[in-house]
């Protein structure tokens, strides 16, 4: 068996498991499928993909013919990384402005299924004179301050622990109230404000 995790002391490190079951998976192979195409023990494929083996190079082009995938395009395809879990204060993205900000939790929301906001209202600062409407559900705990929740005909003015909770096309419009800021941390889906 050939040392594919790099030998030299120049060599980058190779995570041939991960990259095999990577390619594997983006071509919707199971392991099973892969190693009856390959004509190899479905044993085979699940020891490299766990790193438990590394497979001579003659051994590693059989198995990814059965992708099929040349050795030169399996080595120079880049793995994405795995979807983000955890995010510093910093790294949350501001998509607000003037007396509102509004620190969006993840960079691009294409894909995703929610949108988690970290609101904060300066003192008198609102959501703008026209109420807001999208599709959707939308909900929120106040943090600090006092905010006004407008929704239909019906406000509000929550505190610290209140809370909110409604469908989107609800007209509504929030604004802080008081002489100190708002905070909240607020949550949309799908992802439209």
């Amino acid at each position: 068996m050939t040392n594919m995790r790099g030998s030299g002391a120049g060599d980058a490190e190779v995570d041939l498991g991960a990259r095999l079951r990577y390619v594997r998976r983006l071509r919707g192979l199971s392991q099973r499928a892969l190693a009856k195409k390959a004509g190899v023990a479905n044993s085979a494929i699940s020891l490299i993909e766990s790193n438990g083996v590394n497979p001579s190079v003659g051994a590693l082009k059989r198995i990814l013919d059965g992708v099929p995938i040349g050795l030169s395009e399996f080595f120079a395809l880049t793995p994405a990384a795995p979807p983000k879990a955890f995010y510093q204060a910093e790294e949350l993205s501001e998509i607000g402005r003037g007396k509102v900000s509004y620190r969006q939790v993840g960079g691009s929301l294409s894909g995703r299924s929610l949108q988690i906001l970290k609101e904060r209202y300066e003192p008198g600062a609102s959501s703008g004179r026209v109420p807001l409407t999208h599709e959707g559900e939308e909900g929120g705990i106040i943090l600090s301050g006092r905010l006004e929740v407008s929704v239909d005909d019906e406000r509000r003015i929550l505190g610290p622990g209140d809370a909110y909770y409604f469908e989107s096309r609800r007209p509504h419009r929030f604004r802080c109230v008081g002489p100190a800021p708002c905070e909240v941390v607020s949550a949309c889906t799908p992802p439209s404000f």
